[in-house]
């Protein structure tokens, strides 16, 4: 065990070009995309928007940016949004929210990172000068604070009618998205006849080495588009990079069952542990598990990097490891097998 491999658990940002995506990429047509003439660029966006039936589409460095463009977009100075607390868009975007927009942000404790409309119902301001004016809704599929936890459709449907009945955008950030259609075997274009908005993450799971897909119609695309310029988002020859996205998308969409059942066999290994004192439950790609105390998980991520397996700490008592298509299925039983031989 001591000289095997590194196993790559942090993330599913860890995953590497493989060669046939490598090859996509080298021999892309490419061209300046901010003059709009990058073809390989515009394919990525024109495919994004027919999948997921929206009218356009803009190909961007990555989802913070796209996250906190839509943010940019459907609000003014001012406005208040609505996100759950433990939100990307909230928690891990280094407070784009307010910086970028001048907005400030309701949260709501949600369940496992998703939340209900039972739950919105109060949280919308009146039309009072002393409140500020609540204008999105925004929300994240899979969770990633959740442990990859997925909405179902009815539940989006319930907070679209919520949303069309107040006068409020909804923005979906979908990093891993694709995740969540696999796992719940549904259709992209459920996603779009639901939001004003669409964030897609190529470069997690799917595998891209970079980049994010924002979709809307072609008025917000438009408005989204000058804000990523003034954003700093503009890329050159961007071709060489969507042509990765492209790859993925037309090749590495549902190989992520792969990663949900990899995540399933650590889940049930972790559940036989006697210093595991719980397991979010597992849809995805995504496992979470807590113990009693900051001192045995401190212990327990030591052990792991002793064996070359690198695994993220969510909080003092809680770990994250993340199945991607750069951990194979012997290196999960390698995990399991280690996690097993700890000893508290």
């Amino acid at each position: 065990m001591e000289n095997q491999s590194r196993i790559e658990l942090r993330s599913d940002t860890f995953t590497k070009p493989g060669k046939h995506m490598l090859e996509a990429m080298m021999n892309a047509p490419v061209g300046d995309d901010v003059f709009g003439e990058d073809p390989s660029v515009n394919e990525l966006e024109q495919v994004c928007a027919q999948m997921f039936g929206y009218s356009d589409a803009l190909f961007c460095p990555s989802g913070t940016m796209t996250n906190q463009i839509a943010i940019n977009v459907h609000t003014q100075p001012g406005d208040e949004l609505i996100c759950e607390e433990g939100s990307h868009i909230y928690y891990y975007e280094g407070g784009g929210i307010a910086k970028n927009s001048g907005c400030q942000p309701k949260l709501i404790k949600g369940d496992r990172g998703r939340i209900s409309v039972a739950q919105l119902a109060e949280l919308v301001n009146p039309d009072d000068v002393h409140r500020p004016k609540t204008s999105l809704i925004s929300l994240e599929n899979t969770c990633n604070r959740g442990g990859g936890s997925c909405y179902e459709l009815s539940s989006l449907y319930e907070i679209r009618d919520f949303c069309n009945q107040h006068h409020l955008k909804l923005h979906l950030d979908g990093a891993r998205l694709m995740n969540a259609i696999v796992a719940k075997q549904q259709e992209p274009a459920e996603y779009g006849a639901i939001f004003h908005s669409i964030s897609l993450c190529l470069s997690k799971g799917l595998g891209a080495p970079v980049g994010s897909v924002l979709m809307g119609d072609k008025d917000f695309i438009k408005q989204a588009r000058r804000v990523r310029k003034v954003f700093g988002g503009g890329m050159r020859q961007a071709g060489f990079l969507a042509a990765a996205g492209l790859y993925a998308l037309q090749n590495q969409v549902q190989r992520l069952q792969v990663d949900h059942e990899h995540a399933k066999q650590l889940e049930a290994t972790l559940k036989t542990l006697p210093w595991v004192t719980s397991v979010l439950p597992v849809e995805t790609n995504i496992v979470i598990f807590s113990m009693e105390t900051a001192q045995i998980a401190q212990k327990v991520l030591q052990e792991l990097r002793n064996r070359n397996i690198y695994v993220s700490a969510m909080s003092a008592t809680q770990i994250r490891m993340v199945t991607h298509l750069d951990v194979s299925e012997s290196m999960i039983q390698q995990v399991c097998a280690v996690l097993a031989d700890i000893r508290i």
